[in-house]
């Protein structure tokens, strides 16, 4: 993006400029008198002021389409801000719905807990009254029992209701294991749901940064074009002013366009790498993209990537792959923010 000091710079050579205008209309000399003047100097004079008028109407035209230019930027950056802003929204929701499972996962795990102690206590009392009367128990069943088959029902109702104990211990044993697992599953996507938010809104404070570089450029444009209409109803000099002031606002836009920026040099314009990606190696969005260029998992494919997306490569492959595709910028409709370069 275009630095701070330049744009200070170039905010008062327009204020200069207005203040230069108005000078030049109170002090510039006067249109000579028509019967002081020979038909020829009048004619030389009304065509000279003719084109002056329409070389400084077509500065005014050029600083207007500046001026829709700079608009049309600020709508991809506001439109790209949206996308950012939802997707931390969506990002955040993520995060609280998982902290409130791992939360309420943590009380299941501390009810299963209590639980297991229960259970396991109940066992070992049952064990130890078994051990302990067991052989009065079997006398006990002998002597009520009214038949053979009815011993062998009551013996077998026993080792059930044995067996029915603990599977019910396994099975809270069981319980309480998933819960651990699941705790620590949560635990993990609550830390990869932060960073992921963390990085999310690092790249809307590059794009807020943007944005409000790109409203102070407009606002440079259009002061410029105001003190062009002014120039246009005064002097020749006021007009050459203005001229110089349009020229320093072109090459300040043109310079949006260098590679230039930081932990660069980069393989496409800056300016579009800061409104994907915010200089970020960014994980996969949701629609996919990802890297340093947000490339699609699809086209980093067809560029030969050699990871299954662009963010797992190193910074000089997605260089050499993103000057592929950007092509001089004849690929330049591969990316959404392109349009800032114009």
């Amino acid at each position: 993006m275009l630095r701070r000091t330049r744009h200070i710079g170039l905010a008062l050579s327009v204020a200069g400029l207005t203040l230069t205008c108005a000078a030049l209309a109170l002090g510039g000399p006067r249109a000579p008198r028509a019967r002081a003047a020979s038909a020829g100097a009048l004619r030389s004079a009304v065509a000279g002021a003719r084109s002056r008028e329409r070389s400084l109407s077509a500065g005014v035209a050029r600083l207007g389409a500046l001026v829709d230019r700079l608009d049309a930027g600020l709508g991809v950056l506001e439109r790209r801000e949206a996308e950012v802003q939802s997707e931390l929204r969506q990002t955040l929701a993520q995060l609280a719905l998982t902290r409130a499972h791992l939360a309420q996962s943590r009380v299941q795990l501390a009810l299963l807990q209590a639980r297991l102690a229960r259970d396991r206590a109940a066992l070992a009392h049952q064990l130890r009254a078994q051990y302990q009367d067991g052989r009065p128990e079997l006398v006990d069943i002998l002597i009520s029992s009214h038949s053979f088959s009815d011993l062998l029902d009551r013996v077998s109702f026993l080792r059930r209701v044995s067996e029915a104990n603990a599977r019910v211990l396994d099975q809270v044993r069981r319980d309480r294991d998933d819960t651990q697992a699941q705790i620590v599953r949560l635990g993990a996507q609550e830390r990869q749901l932060g960073a992921t938010a963390v990085a999310v809104a690092r790249q809307r404070q590059a794009l807020a940064v943007m944005q409000a570089a790109a409203a102070r450029r407009r606002a440079q444009a259009a002061s410029a074009r105001a003190a062009q209409q002014a120039v246009l109803r005064r002097t020749a000099a006021g007009r050459r002013r203005a001229e110089r002031a349009l020229s320093a606002l072109e090459a300040d836009r043109q310079s949006a366009g260098s590679t230039s920026g930081p932990s660069g040099p980069w393989a496409i314009p800056w300016s579009v790498v800061q409104c994907e990606s915010g200089g970020q190696d960014l994980p996969p969005n949701g629609a996919g993209a990802s890297g340093y260029y947000q490339f699609l998992d699809s086209t980093w494919q067809q560029l030969g990537g050699s990871t299954p997306h662009a963010y797992q490569a190193p910074k000089s492959e997605q260089d050499r792959l993103a000057a592929k595709l950007w092509s001089g910028g004849g690929g330049a409709g591969n990316w959404v923010c392109a349009g800032l370069r114009h």
